[in-house]
């Protein structure tokens, strides 16, 4: 199981920092994780969400992170297609994928935020038509193949050194883990649903998958491991309660409302619950959204994500909403003592 970081670039209120200071922080921390062996950072694109996430233009980010880095591969975690032209999609990623000499793994999905595609005119009840065409036209370019109608004849340029970089889908419906491995697809699922829910999802994953090669499996899992674990809890709780709080918020949209082709959120009742209820730490973790803990006690829950079929876990370090200083600190302390021992 390959152990890569995932980032929403939040900006929480207990932690006052800029802008500036957020993106400069981060870059420090992939430099970090590149000497360290992680395997690759992987950035979320939203819009308009203050706090949670500041991570709007993603490939800007990672092409300046390509220029800091060596190892460490580059992930867009997700390009939502559906507001996007797939024409521009297709210039970016090779772009990207040059300027990182090849590092790059593109991640694509509808997205979810009902705002988003009012902003940017674009109907949700037609986002799977959508992502298919897009992801059409993404394919056949990255690949170096005849671009389909209506833009058949034109060139993108430039080409990307990988053809095509690794491309998964995002996941949160059983539809669209299905639908990803009828692609031949890597998914990223979580973390939007608990565990349980996620585990059954990886299973029909796995026997339906028609890709070539090895079916690829990404978790994203919010992760604070120090040598001292009632420090790690004590610093955890407000970073992982505040950044699922605000996780589960910018989804309730999408809860509340029975949006064409997003049925499946709707039927996520136990998340509308669990937010009545208030979001705890000791709930995150009995659900398998958080590990937190000293590195023995991390080695234990982290295992048991490779024995159900994860082949790439996203660690949420702090969930972004802890001081960089204490996310380095568990960084090392991650790849000193808890990676090495994985399955």
């Amino acid at each position: 199981m390959r152990c890569d970081l995932f980032y929403e670039l939040s900006l929480p209120p207990f932690l006052p920092r800029s802008e500036a200071q957020l993106y400069e922080d981060t870059l420090a921390e992939l430099e970090l994780a590149d000497r360290l062996g992680y395997g690759c950072a992987w950035l979320v694109e939203h819009h308009f969400m203050p706090g949670y996430s500041h991570s709007t233009k993603p490939e800007l980010f990672l092409a300046a992170a390509s220029q800091r880095t060596r190892h460490l591969r580059l992930g867009l975690g997700v390009i939502p297609l559906p507001y996007h032209h797939p024409l521009h999609v297709a210039e970016r990623v090779a772009t990207l994928d040059l300027l990182s000499a090849g590092r790059l793994e593109i991640g694509i999905g509808r997205g979810f935020s009902p705002r988003e595609y009012a902003a940017f005119g674009a109907a949700m009840a037609h986002s799977r038509a959508l992502t298919q065409s897009g992801l059409d036209v993404l394919r056949a370019a990255c690949s170096g193949q005849p671009l389909p109608e209506p833009y058949r004849g034109l060139a993108i340029l430039p080409a990307p050194v990988q053809t095509p970089p690794p491309l998964w889908s995002a996941a949160v419906s059983p539809a669209s883990f299905r639908w990803a491995a009828e692609q031949g697809l890597g998914v990223l699922a979580g973390p939007f649903k608990p565990w349980f829910m996620v585990r059954q999802d990886i299973a029909a994953y796995r026997a339906a998958w028609s890709g070539p090669g090895a079916p690829r499996v990404g978790m994203t899992v919010g992760v604070l491991c120090l040598p001292d674990g009632a420090r790690a809890r004590r610093l955890a709780q407000p970073a992982f309660e505040w950044f699922y709080g605000e996780l589960f918020r910018s989804t309730l949209p999408v809860l509340e409302r029975l949006y064409p082709s997003y049925e499946h959120f709707h039927d996520l009742g136990r998340l509308r619950r669990l937010i009545g209820l208030g979001i705890k730490l000791r709930v995150l973790e009995a659900l398998g959204m958080a590990v937190v803990g000293d590195p023995a006690h991390c080695r234990s829950r982290l295992a048991r994500y490779a024995r159900a079929g994860v082949t790439h876990l996203l660690l949420a370090v702090g969930a972004g909403a802890v001081e960089s200083a204490v996310a380095r600190e568990s960084l090392a302390c991650l790849a000193a003592e808890v990676l090495p021992q994985l399955p």
